[in-house]
């Protein structure tokens, strides 16, 4: 009986201690805000030499030439001290919105996602400008401006789980127009206007009089009227951007004022102003409070959605062997669009990292991340 409760005494001190413990941490994480991977290295007490050997891969992955277009799903499984890192450059515009999630069979497993920006022309090099916080696995980000960015993601050293990684982008804002598409834009920025002596500001979005113009993001309506080339008008100031939205030629103004919700109706599709002899359609701009007029394309233009087949593979191979006499190995999961980096021969190997439709993300044993086409290997 007595051994009994000296036991209890125990688990409860183990216990309190290691609450006690959770707590320090916190309150010391809140005065030197380590990093997640500093987090990691304490909380899991892993030796500097493991964590460096792990940490170190960081720098292969911003040397692979891998690129990719969105949408792109991978599936594919983590092994233990297999020190698998996956690395991504994406190319994206002011007004996209990159979403990265990832979904493992355990729930316990650990990702480290982190997103670097291309710098320099002649000597390109990679600047870290965003980690996603410590043990989350899904990870958004809105550029500034247009530029090559790349997407690393690395597994905690001893990960073991089947993993989908699911990178997709969005548009800042909702299409302008109610029900409108990609195909109903029909004239575009830069566009010469008065025989070449302005260009177009904006983008057109056609549609039939009367269809509802509604607020593509949350915002002030800073003023509404008539007057100018643009005829009935709204503009919504959209502070979160510190830019504002102009819609122009409307054929009527919906009774508005103060602050909208995204999808609030501002006016209705028309061709008043110096549209009057076009067909109804809205002009969409947006200006940038310090730069002006920019291109508001790809803040509203509708991208596709991921389709992620369902793999008939439930066992990943480690390994992949060349069966073609001569492999092609490339930068992009594509035939069209992609380079060629090297060419292998019938019975080379390669290490597995992934696979996305019915091409594998793999290394060489050189330890370069490629794409090559299923038809030219065979799991071993």
């Amino acid at each position: 009986m007595k051994k009994t409760l000296q036991i209890k005494i125990l688990l409860i001190s183990l216990v309190l201690l290691t609450a006690a413990c959770s707590q320090i941490n916190k309150a010391s994480d809140f005065i030197t805000n380590p990093t997640a991977k500093e987090k990691y290295q304490r909380d899991f007490d892993i030796s500097d030499e493991l964590f460096q050997l792990w940490q170190s891969r960081v720098e292969l992955a911003l040397m692979d030439s891998v690129h990719i277009e969105l949408p792109y799903a991978e599936t594919g499984k983590f092994s233990p001290r297999d020190f698998q890192i996956y690395s991504y450059e994406i190319e994206l515009q002011a007004g996209e919105i990159l979403s990265f999630e990832a979904e493992t069979d355990s729930v316990k497993e650990i990702i480290f996602i982190e997103l670097y920006r291309k710098i320099g022309d002649s000597i390109s090099r990679f600047e870290k400008i965003k980690t996603a916080d410590f043990q989350k696995k899904e990870f958004s980000f809105e550029p500034e401006e247009a530029g090559n960015y790349k997407l690393v993601i690395q597994p905690e050293i001893e990960a073991n789980t089947s993993f989908v990684f699911k990178i997709e982008k969005e548009p800042a804002y909702i299409f302008p127009v109610l029900a409108g598409k990609n195909n109903s834009i029909q004239s575009y920025w830069g566009a010469t206007r008065d025989g070449g002596a302005r260009s177009h500001e904006g983008i057109d979005i056609f549609a039939k009089r009367g269809t509802p113009v509604v607020a593509a993001t949350d915002g002030r309506i800073t003023y509404t009227g008539e007057k100018g080339l643009g005829g009935k008008q709204v503009w919504l100031r959209d502070n979160k951007r510190n830019q504002s939205l102009y819609y122009a030629h409307l054929d009527s103004i919906h009774p508005v004022s103060g602050k909208v919700k995204t999808g609030d109706t501002l006016g209705y599709v028309g061709n008043t102003g110096n549209a009057r002899t076009t067909p109804p359609h809205l002009h969409f701009g947006i200006y940038k409070s310090y730069r002006g007029a920019i291109d508001p394309l790809k803040f509203v233009f509708q991208t596709p959605k991921l389709e992620i087949e369902e793999s008939a593979e439930k066992l990943f191979p480690r390994k992949l062997l060349i069966t073609s006499s001569k492999a092609n190995l490339r930068n992009r999961p594509d035939t069209r669009n992609s380079k060629v980096l090297k060419i292998l021969s019938a019975n080379d190997t390669l290490n597995f990292l992934g696979k996305s439709k019915d091409w594998y993300h793999v290394r060489t044993f050189e330890d370069k991340a490629v794409f090559i086409h299923q038809s030219l290997v065979s799991p071993i």
